[in-house]
């Protein structure tokens, strides 16, 4: 207990510090339990947005679980009807509490076999139409339907008949009327009687209970539920042949957790009816759907760690310097324990439990705070973009507290370490070391900063090596998967960075110092001294701060340049905002009907069949449909026609291989299609401008060129099956074209064999990739020499353009769109994508802590700082230096210190990015990221940083100065008295 006291007596005598250091705490248990939170909730979102899709698609509600058997009569009626009840009680009693979602409607199905129907009065209905009709019953049927003729049937036989209705499809069917009576005509089957009384049809149409379309049941009698039981599963009249359990949840209320609970009583009621019956069928709809959630959490989970590396190093460096302050100023008290007998183990043990005290107060906070992160987090667009979508659903989790707990005790562990290297001394040893004017920190002395620049170096040496195999080859990295490694390895080179440049900085204070020594005015010279003799001192601060900063603008780089690439990429491979195809009216026949040719085979009476001649294939003529509706659309701002034709044949000279031709009117092409700057060597107008002086001129990608040994001025053949080939001028070389992909596909290889005799027949076979080759041509002179086919429509909108009123506006004036890319929709689902709603929202988180510990720990250290050299400015002041001198001081201390700090930090960062984040290209499929990856720096993250730093300088000049004017002079003499 005295223990506790004395603890909590130290923990008030260095509240800010303990406040400070709690700060810590919270933040971290915060961020470690954002990640199952926000892994939950956007996976929900996911599985109710891929649910919905499921149901538009096809137009079947995802939330139903859907169970049919068939009866055999081996086992006799009376086994039939117990099994049929206990499957009843199953699904109404364990199956349906247990799924744990709202029960949207419920139906039992039953049906007996087919029937021959006879007319009971021959005279009145025609006796000689085959009728098979069986007898079906549905629960709470009544509720659901409504009469279009007649009344509904009466629960009890009426004169010995039963009565039944129809759906209006029967009474064509089983031609029939409302009024007609019939008889079971079967032999050895019970001759009952039915009266068709009325016609039904559903109440509504999007009422979840008809999981049946009505002409379903064309061929059957449809009689009260109530009846069907009493007298065939009860009394046994006929036998009950087939039934039906259709259940449908509220899927919108699934959860993460109703996936295997949904599974595994799919599975659960499977086996409880193949236990019981022969045939049993299931349709569970959202099964497949749910399949890949599994791996898609464990996905997810891995890249938010991933994500969150750099910050978690940042905190729990946070941590340590804030504990090795508490530290700091208590180790004089604890050199005296030591000499006064106490044990390590005794003195850890207070500051073990000062740290789990904190640490309590964390896990109970912390995933309060992980929650609003995660709101946070889905709210962001982009890098430090938020918007009001829906909310996502959050909630608390056991995940959520163990991650917190984890988090609580890595936190602990680095607020402990300062505290056992602090043990080791007496206080003959703490005296000694105070003494001393220079000490290696721990990084220095055995050189962890270069081990770590150096496993940095190696990781990115590795990382380009993989990425040179993949674009060499033309491999794919499939879907985005995020190697955790590049984000550590960034991690360790700037912390690796930044203490191998501290290595070097008290060299190039002194080196200052020394070149004006001489001129130096007396503050300048002072501070020049105090940072140069205390570089240790400083060394925590300045480690901070250049992590901090750095880290926050690698997060920014890497989260531009993720969205910017992603963006980029869906724009080229579109051409334009929209890309659609029309249906062209043609003279082709049917399909099949030109592979259908007379039997040249004998006739039967052995006299050979006239011999057939081949007919000749006809070119197909296609009718073009009017371009002028399209460009006066709403919202299109310019339209182009773009023809592209695949597996074309080029020739030159002896040369041939396939290509893509491409059509273009150059005028319109150039003002809708979209193209990068940079990615050609002339702006891509040029080159258009270059091609419209020769109706018969050409650009060519540099794969033809290459393979082909073409420049400008050249020739070259082309055409494809079923014209002449034509001949082409060619006038420029291109690297990259709208929506034409320059890379090779791993499946794209062509094996060549070595050229030679007899001599060299065991040459080894070469393989080399194949890369795709383009023509880009004018449309009128493709259309005029080779033929006119269909081309693709592009269109260019205007920036306020609405895509559902062109869309509506396409359905108006019935133009027959067969395909169409929307790039902006396009654009929309990619930001909704998970894992790119992930990268965006830490990145965000990631780059707002950095600037918020690194102002704390700005503001924290200064002020202990200050705090600590009370007596040093006291004397200064009696010594005659003036207020003003004095501020001159501490601002000239604060630009070498944390000045140089933020311009490493602004380096490292910077530095960084262009080295790692270009990896980020291994996480994504590497054969389609076209245009290529470009490293995004955007102004605004720098000057929000420069702004949010100078502000940070400026209160912490301002603190300082208040507190130094407040410093007595007979006070801080006085105290070095003491």
């Amino acid at each position: 207990m005295a223990l506790l006291v004395m603890m909590i007596r130290k923990m008030v005598k260095n509240k800010w510090l303990e406040l400070s250091l709690l700060l810590g705490l919270v933040i971290s248990v915060g961020l470690a339990s954002s990640m199952p939170i926000y892994t939950n909730a956007i996976l929900h979102r996911l599985l109710i947005k891929d649910l919905e899709l499921l149901q538009t698609d096809t137009q079947q509600y995802p939330g139903i679980l859907w169970t049919s058997i068939y009866s055999s009569a081996e086992n006799g009626v009376e086994d039939n009807v117990k099994k049929l009840r206990e499957a009843d009680r199953f699904m109404t009693e364990q199956l349906h509490p247990r799924l744990g979602l709202p029960l949207k409607t419920y139906v039992i199905e039953r049906a007996t076999d087919r029937f021959a129907m006879l007319p009971v009065d021959p005279t009145r209905v025609d006796d000689k139409v085959n009728r098979p009709v069986d007898i079906v019953a549905m629960s709470e049927m009544q509720e659901h339907a409504v009469l279009k003729d007649g009344v509904w049937p009466q629960k009890e036989p009426v004169n010995g008949e039963y009565e039944v209705v129809v759906v209006e499809d029967a009474l064509s069917n089983l031609k029939l009327v409302v009024g007609n009576e019939f008889v079971i005509s079967d032999e050895g089957v019970t001759p009952l009687k039915f009266k068709v009384v009325g016609v039904i049809d559903r109440k509504s149409y999007d009422d979840l209970y008809w999981y049946n379309y009505m002409s379903s049941y064309r061929g059957s009698f449809l009689i009260p539920f109530e009846t069907f039981e009493k007298s065939f599963m009860e009394e046994q009249q006929l036998f009950v042949r087939s039934s039906i359990w259709y259940t449908a949840v509220d899927y919108t209320k699934m959860t993460l957790n109703s996936i295997p609970i949904f599974s595994s009583w799919y599975a659960g009621t499977e086996n409880f009816l193949g236990e019981r019956f022969a045939n049993v069928s299931m349709k569970a709809p959202a099964l497949q759907t749910m399949g890949g959630y599994y791996v898609k959490e464990e996905r997810l989970k891995l890249m938010l760690w991933s994500l969150n590396v750099p910050v978690m190093i940042m905190l729990a460096y946070y941590l340590f310097m804030v504990s090795n302050l508490i530290t700091e100023r208590q180790k004089t008290e604890i050199a005296v324990l030591r000499s006064r007998g106490a044990s390590r183990f005794q003195i850890v043990a207070s500051y073990l439990i000062e740290g789990l005290m904190l640490g309590a107060i964390a896990l109970a906070v912390g995933p309060y705070v992980g929650l609003m992160l995660t709101k946070v987090l889905g709210a962001s667009n982009g890098f430090l973009e938020f918007v009001q979508r829906a909310a996502l659903k959050v909630e608390l989790t056991r995940d959520a507290y163990q991650y917190g707990l984890i988090a609580v005790l890595c936190s602990v562990a680095m607020t402990i370490l300062p505290v056992l290297f602090a043990t080791r001394a007496t206080i003959v040893g703490h005296k000694q070391q105070m003494a001393r004017q220079q000490k290696q920190s721990f990084w220095h002395k055995y050189f962890v900063d270069v081990v770590l620049v150096g496993i940095a170096i190696y990781g990115l040496q590795t990382f380009q090596r993989r990425m040179n195999d993949l674009q060499s080859l033309g491999l794919d990295a499939t879907d985005l998967r995020i190697d955790p490694l590049l984000f550590l390895v960034p991690a360790l080179f700037i912390l690796g960075c930044a203490f191998l440049l501290l290595r070097i900085y008290p060299f190039l204070i002194r080196l200052l110092y020394g070149i004006g020594r001489k001129w130096w005015p007396p503050s300048l010279y002072s501070t020049l001294l105090q940072v140069g003799r205390s570089t240790t001192q400083y060394q925590a601060i300045m480690v901070f701060l250049s992590v901090t900063l750095a880290t926050g603008m690698f997060s920014a780089s890497a989260a531009r340049t993720i969205n910017k690439n992603s963006s980029e990429k869906i724009l080229y491979g579109n051409g334009a905002d929209i890309m659609m195809q029309i249906k062209w009216e043609d003279d082709a026949p049917p399909p099949g009907m030109e592979d259908q040719q007379p039997d040249a085979s004998s006739d039967e009476d052995g006299t050979p069949a006239p011999v057939v001649i081949p007919a000749v294939k006809k070119k197909i003529q296609f009718s073009e449909p009017p371009f002028l509706p399209l460009t006066q659309l709403p919202g299109v701002e310019s339209a182009a026609k773009v023809f592209v034709k695949k597996d074309a044949a080029i020739t030159s000279g002896k040369n041939k291989d396939t290509a893509t031709i491409m059509g273009i009117d150059t005028d319109a092409f150039g003002q809708t299609a979209w193209l990068r700057n940079g990615l050609l060597d002339h702006h891509l107008n040029d080159y258009l401008n270059l091609m419209a002086v020769d109706p018969s001129a050409v650009l060519i990608s540099r794969s033809i060129a290459d393979q082909f040994n073409l420049k400008p001025g050249d020739h070259i053949y082309a055409g494809w099956s079923g014209v002449e080939a034509a001949m082409f001028n060619i006038y420029g070389i291109i690297d990259y074209w709208p929506s034409w992909n320059p890379n090779p596909n791993f499946s794209d290889k062509s094996a060549t064999s070595s050229a030679g005799t007899a001599a060299n027949k065991n040459a080894k076979t070469s393989t080399k990739v194949k890369y795709p080759m383009l023509i880009v041509g004018h449309l009128s002179f493709i259309q005029n020499n080779l033929a006119l086919e269909p081309y693709d429509v592009w269109l260019k909108l205007k920036p306020d353009a609405s895509s559902q009123q062109l869309y509506q506006s396409l359905e108006d004036k019935n133009i027959p769109v067969t395909k169409l890319n929307d790039a902006k929709q396009l654009l929309i689902r990619a930001k909704n994508d998970p894992f790119q709603l992930a990268i965006n929202g830490v990145m965000t988180l990631g780059f707002l802590i950095s600037i918020i510990i690194s102002f704390f720990g700005f503001l924290l250290y200064w002020i202990l700082s200050l705090s600590g050299r009370v007596l040093q400015l006291g004397i200064l002041r009696a010594m005659g230096i003036s207020f003003r001198q004095l501020m001159i001081m501490l601002v000239g201390e604060q630009l070498l210190t944390s000045g140089a700090a933020i311009a490493i930090g602004v380096l490292l960062g910077n530095t960084a990015s262009r080295l790692f984040v270009p990896m980020f290209q291994l996480s994504l499929q590497t054969s389609s990221q076209v245009p290529p990856f470009q490293v995004t720096f955007d102004p605004r993250d720098q000057l929000q940083l420069f702004i949010i730093v100078g502000f940070m300088l400026s209160i912490g000049l301002f603190i300082l100065g208040s507190m130094l004017s407040r410093i007595k002079i007979h006070q801080a003499v006085k105290l070095g008295e003491d």
